[in-house]
């Protein structure tokens, strides 16, 4: 029986999500508590995506297939969430069709990052970027546009990530700030997909441009050149959060 699962989790303490050895990720923990359940046999599950140590997520989605016939869905969200540590929480859990991925079968994602621009705030420091000055906000949210559309994004992904495709959509993007602290600002991307560190690049990138170093129709030229050494810096890993996937 294949189960799907939605899933909340604070990555500060973890080495990303995917299962690696000797390391503590969010992948790791789950399937440790699923073989529990299990009566000792391993259970592997496939996540919509990986994310990096210290990367949060709000609702990332997996499946796993289980023969227990006997445990609801309900009682087996329950189960997991007594024996997973709590800064993982898994939200709903339901029965799909055998042959449905998490992966696969995947339309969009999207990702959210946040910024603080004001005072720095210890309390924040794991899940909010701690940038601590002005930014050119209208000028950033001119360069956002200029990431929209489908493109050869080459220039924001790992440096030695080498693929045949670098083409990616990105729905929609938006800037929003704090109704409470105007300082603090969420840049929202909404893409069919996303290379390995193309958000954190691309926010590196606007913010060079918030400070002034760029301007946003750099974007354009960025992305012509095909070039990661033309691009920002990699952006701080605990202001990103995986906000949804959708299907």
């Amino acid at each position: 029986m294949r189960y799907f699962m939605t899933f909340a989790y604070d990555g500060s303490k973890y080495k990303g999500y995917q299962k690696q050895p000797k390391c503590i990720t969010v992948q790791g923990e789950i399937e440790k508590a699923l073989k529990t359940i299990n009566g000792g046999k391993k259970v592997s599950i496939h996540a919509s995506g990986r994310t990096d140590a210290g990367v949060h997520a709000f609702n990332q989605k997996a499946h796993f297939d289980l023969e227990m016939k006997h445990i609801t869905p309900e009682k087996l969200k329950e189960g997991l969430n007594s024996l997973i540590p709590k800064d993982i929480y898994i939200k709903n859990m339901e029965i799909v069709d055998d042959d449905f991925h998490a992966r696969y079968n995947v339309k969009a994602k999207e990702y959210h990052y946040i910024i603080n621009m004001g005072e720095y705030n210890p309390i924040e420091k794991d899940y909010v970027y701690q940038y601590n000055k002005k930014l050119d906000v209208v000028e950033m949210e001119r360069a956002l546009k200029y990431l929209e559309g489908t493109h050869n994004f080459k220039s924001f992904t790992k440096s030695d990530d080498e693929r045949d495709d670098y083409v990616r959509t990105i729905v929609q993007t938006n800037l929003f700030r704090d109704i409470k602290n105007v300082n603090k600002i969420t840049v929202s991307f909404l893409g069919t997909g996303f290379l390995r560190y193309q958000v954190r690049n691309m926010i590196g990138t606007l913010i060079e441009i918030g400070e002034g170093k760029r301007k946003s129709e750099d974007i354009i030229t960025l992305i012509k050149e095909e070039d990661r050494k033309k691009a920002g810096k990699t952006a701080a890993p605990e202001g990103l959060y995986l906000k949804d996937v959708l299907y």
